[in-house]
């Protein structure tokens, strides 16, 4: 009878910790869902050249995706804003020379970029 007690108390204890395992795995995928949020906004480029150098660019820490349509010129970004802003990402893609919103793309890296990368600039105010 002792052995069966012992059994029970062991097995009780068992599913109440995998059931506090699941429940805190469940709420973290939660926050993590909750915390993620979509931004668009317009890239200039040409190709798919581009598409990869704007992609790797933009995938950082609290990056989920990042895709960007060479046809629209829209990058479209998954991220976790209390790791990284929009912004952060906007200077690191004009760091490698494309333009966004609030960046021009660095003169030398746009230099650098392949011919076929080279889209019509606009003059700097």
């Amino acid at each position: 009878m002792k052995s069966i007690k012992i059994f029970l108390a062991a097995f009780c204890t068992f599913l109440a910790f995998s059931t506090f395992a699941q429940t805190s795995q469940a709420s973290q995928t939660a926050q993590s869902t909750q915390a993620a949020q979509t931004a668009v906004f317009k890239v200039y480029g040409n190709c798919s050249s581009c598409k990869k150098h704007i992609e790797t660019a933009a995938h950082v820490t609290g990056v989920a995706k990042a895709d960007w349509n060479k046809d629209t010129k829209m990058l479209t970004l998954v991220y976790d804003p209390s790791k990284v802003t929009t912004d952060d990402i906007q200077k690191r893609i004009a760091a490698v020379g494309y333009d966004t919103p609030k960046y021009r793309g660095d003169d030398k890296a746009y230099n650098k970029l392949d011919e076929c990368c080279q889209y019509d600039r606009k003059q700097p105010k």
